[in-house]
């Protein structure tokens, strides 16, 4: 394989992954408002600080289990 076609997968792979990645975290952030009683959203525009907290962790956690997961 020539270097100009490992660098096009390199980049294929990365768009890809990210493509993905912002899927699954749209996806969770949708999942997570159904499951809290309140307006997440809304929240945040008032300037709610603990809802800010919750939902970076939130964020956070599904980046450690994808980390945990793609780590060999």
């Amino acid at each position: 394989m020539s270097p100009l076609h490992n660098i096009l997968w390199f980049f294929g792979y990365g768009l890809s992954g990210a493509l993905v990645m912002s899927l699954a975290l749209g996806i969770l952030i949708r999942i997570w408002n159904w499951i809290t009683p309140m307006d997440d959203w809304e929240e945040l525009k008032k300037g709610n600080i603990a809802v800010a907290i919750v939902m970076a962790a939130v964020i956070v956690g599904f980046a450690l289990v994808v980390a945990s997961a793609v780590h060999p």
